[in-house]
Parts: C-alpha cells; structure tokens; sequence
C-alpha cells in the first residue's frame, strides 16, 4: 500500500491548507500526511513543526504542498528542490517573474516536478465544460467572461483560528490585491477549457473602496491566438452576498453558463442555452461533489508515482504568470 501512496508535507497552515488542502491528502487515494509545517505549529497535532529542514530531511516526504504567503514560494520551493522533494505550489507563483523563474529552473535542475495549485482546472463543472468544448457542443467560441469576487476589508480574517495578518492587502508579501490573487486561477482556466493560448492581456485595476495599498478589483481583457476575447473581471470589492461567481462561455451554437464553480468548493451548475431557440438545458455533472483539491492532489500523485509529467508543465504555468505580470505593470 505505501508504494501506492505519496507522503505529503504542507508548508503554510493558513486557512487554505487547514479547510481544503489537508482534508483533500487525508482523503486521497494515492496520498497522506507526514508533516505539517508553519511558524506556528500549535494546533497542527503531533504531525506540526516549525522547522522546515527537518521536514526535508524526512525520507518519507516525497512531496509539498506550498501554501506560504507568496513572497515565500520561491525560497521554499527552491529548499524543496534541493532536497529532492516534488512540489505543488499555490498560485499566484511569486511576487515576480523572477522569482517564478527561478522556481522553475531549481525544479528542472533537481529532476522534480513543479505544479501551481490552480484547483479550478480540476472542479468537475470545469472538466465537463473542457469536453463540451472539445466536442464542438458550442460550436466556434467568441468570447469568454469570468467574473470572480469577494469581500476582503483590510481587517479580513478567515475564521477566529486566524492571527488576523491578512497578507493580501501587503504588496510585498502578495504582490498585488484581488488581480494578483484571483485573476491567475481565470487566465489559467480559459486557456484549458478553451484549448488555446491567450495571445495578449492587459488589465485595469482599481483602489476604490478598501483602504489598503493594494488593488481591490481589476478587470483584464484579453485575445486568443484563434482571435476568441476573454473578460475577466476580479474584486475584493464585491459583498458576498451578491452573485460573484459566473463563467460564460458564447459560441456560436451554445452559450455555456456555469454558475458558483469558481471557488474552493464542489458543486454550483452548469447549463447549455442553445443559439436557435434559447433554451436552456442543464447540464449533469460527473462526480460534482468531489472537492477539486481531492481532483488535484489526487492526479500530482498519480503523476509522480508512474513518473511521467504533471499535465500542466511549469513552463507554462510561467509563461501564463509573466502574462498576468505584464499586463498590470
């Protein structure tokens, strides 16, 4: 059973790593936890440490999980790639082209695979929306719409388990507000369902209503390479009790709606409205209630275990975030 199985360590317990990263090892077929690392191992149990070497000097890590603030990606996954270990880093990949270069260019020298945690490529509704895609179910795609939102004040904190440091609002420590946060997760996900690459992006960023030295929302438009438009639209501006998360795609046979999908969580739906008569069918999902973490987490392993490649390889991942990090600066 242990060979089946990929010893996981997390560095970086926020609330991420607490409510959907660990639980998805934990229920992992191919997975489990060794060890937990953060600056504050209390409440971790008797897998938490504050001492990241130790953690990478355990041979039974074979992989990590990096959920650090972002300014921390870069020397902890250059620290795992000199131990040896695979890593699955969250996105954004740094707080620069540079430091993502080096991420990738640590894991390429050391032989272990690099992934970003973009967890919507593997939300159900998003696989099924691919496959409709490439079946031609929309017929030539014109344009696709994202829109991705939240509330996050300058006091945000996740639960009461929280220190209250909300580093998003810090540029140094995120790199930018709710485009540098939320928008990777839309750049990314357009280019798997749509099966093409964004051509050009840029992006027009606000500072509107929360005060703090970061944007709190952004709006980027984009081109594909087939000459599709993409609109991403992003806030941390947005109540939550508003409707804040859609993702259209609008083809020439259908209209593909899929509502609620972006975030953490499964579920949300997914319709079909038809171009000649305007009805609208919803659409089943496979496996809608699976968590898109347990999806991730569960294909990096089947990967690393029969050593081939992540389907997504961080070469891309790169050229995505040099993309995002061009069209706002």
């Amino acid at each position: 059973m242990a060979g089946r199985e990929l010893g996981w360590a997390v560095v970086g317990c926020g609330w991420v790593a607490r409510d959907y990263v660990i639980p998805a090892i934990h229920a992992a077929r191919n997975g489990r936890v060794v060890a937990l690392c953060d600056r504050d191992p209390s409440g971790l149990g008797s897998l938490g440490t504050s001492d990241l070497a130790a953690v990478l000097s355990d041979p039974a890590v074979r992989a990590v999980y990096v959920a650090t603030p972002n300014d921390q990606h870069m020397p902890v996954v250059a620290a795992c790639a000199a131990a040896g270990k695979h890593v699955l880093c969250e996105k954004p990949m740094a707080t620069h082209s540079a430091d993502a270069e080096i991420m990738v260019a640590a894991c390429k020298e050391a032989g272990v695979t690099l992934g970003i945690a973009y967890d919507q490529r593997f939300h159900a509704a998003h696989v099924r929306l691919r496959e409709l895609v490439a079946a031609g179910a929309l017929g030539t795609v014109t344009q696709a719409r994202i829109f991705y939102a939240c509330w996050l004040p300058p006091d945000w904190s996740p639960t009461d388990r929280s220190s209250g440091d909300n580093w998003r609002a810090d540029p140094n420590r995120a790199g930018g507000g709710a485009l540098w946060d939320l928008a990777p997760h839309g750049i990314d996900l357009l280019e798997v369902l749509l099966g093409g690459s964004w051509a050009e992006l840029r992006a027009l960023v606000q500072r509107r209503v929360h005060d703090y030295p970061v944007d709190d929302g952004a709006v980027l438009t984009g081109r594909f390479e087939d000459g599709t438009l993409g609109t991403i639209q992003v806030a941390y501006n947005c109540p939550d009790a508003y409707p804040r998360r859609t993702l259209e795609l609008v083809g020439t046979r259908a209209m593909a709606v899929a509502t609620d999908t972006m975030g953490q969580t499964p579920g949300g739906t997914l319709a079909l409205i038809d171009a000649r008569t305007g009805a609208r069918s919803e659409v089943p999902v496979p496996g809608a209630d699976r968590s898109p973490f347990l999806n991730q987490i569960e294909a990096f392993g089947d990967a690393v275990l029969a050593g081939r490649p992540f389907p997504y390889p961080s070469g891309r991942d790169l050229r995505l975030f040099t993309l995002m990090e061009r069209s706002c600066r």
